[in-house]
């Protein structure tokens, strides 16, 4: 004889059993979104206009934002260095700006997907110029990306003396493992990579991002940690190449636990 089935506890206390909303409809309306999100980011004038308000919104917020003890002093350091080759992990690029020196010039390195157009709208509101590419990967499909000519574009940029913000981590890639395109940047251009990081202790995770973005909240504690400068041979070679990134990568996850600790927030 089969043993009775136990029934969950909201139906054995005379409570309906209300059906789910069937998948599909969230499954609709989540797409309805991402069109939604591709035609805004594809219209200039609606790019312009969400970059105006997260502008205005972060620049709100670092108003609020208390510095904390033991943080590095970025401008000295980045003024000693340039120009160089600022290198942060995907997730904390809205604090970017936060620690650029005002007085510097500086370019940052953004995808050429529709979704980075917001991302470039904000960042030359803040005076910080945009070159669009894929400078993660150097191999097979970089050159599809435009991220050979945008590594060509950054080392000019260098040479004039431009200093350099990049994102470190390859898009849609692994998060927190540094790519080799940083490194070649480093070994063309012959300028040092400073290993850095950002953190708020007040400060919103999206967990649904592949990169864990981390959306800065205000009156809060905002530490930044800057890594010693890390230089890449013109003659480096593949496994030198190799050593380097792994470098880079240790570089600024210790720099991020570092600012993580700074600032009193949860890892």
């Amino acid at each position: 004889m089969d043993a009775p089935r136990v029934q969950p506890a909201e139906v054995e206390a005379g409570k309906p059993d209300v059906p789910e909303t069937p998948r599909p409809i969230f499954r609709a309306l989540a797409r309805r979104w991402k069109q939604l999100g591709r035609k805004l980011t594809r219209d200039r004038r609606a790019t312009a206009a969400i970059g105006g308000v997260i502008y205005g919104a972060l620049r709100a917020i670092h108003g609020t934002q208390r510095q904390a003890e033991g943080s590095s002093d970025f401008e000295t350091v980045l003024a000693r260095e340039h120009p160089a080759i600022v290198a942060l992990w995907h997730g904390q690029h809205l604090l970017a700006p936060f620690f650029r020196p005002k007085s510097l010039p500086y370019v940052a390195l953004l995808s050429k997907n529709a979704d980075a157009a917001i991302n470039a709208a904000v960042v030359e509101r803040f005076g910080i110029g945009t070159v669009r590419g894929s400078g993660g990967r150097v191999r097979g499909a970089v050159a599809q990306k435009g991220g050979a000519r945008a590594l060509i574009v950054l080392r000019r940029m260098l040479h004039d003396g431009v200093g350099v913000c990049m994102i470190a981590d390859v898009p849609k890639g692994v998060p927190r493992q540094a790519g080799l395109g940083i490194v070649t940047l480093a070994r063309i251009s012959g300028r040092p990579i400073i290993p850095s990081a950002a953190v708020t202790s007040r400060r919103r995770i999206v967990m649904s991002s592949w990169d864990k973005t981390s959306l800065p909240l205000p009156f809060g504690r905002i530490a930044v940690v800057l890594g010693e400068p890390i230089h890449v041979p013109a003659d480096a070679d593949d496994a030198l190449l190799e050593e380097k990134r792994v470098a880079v990568t240790l570089a600024i996850e210790a720099a991020n636990h570092r600012a993580i600790e700074l600032a009193g927030a949860r890892p």
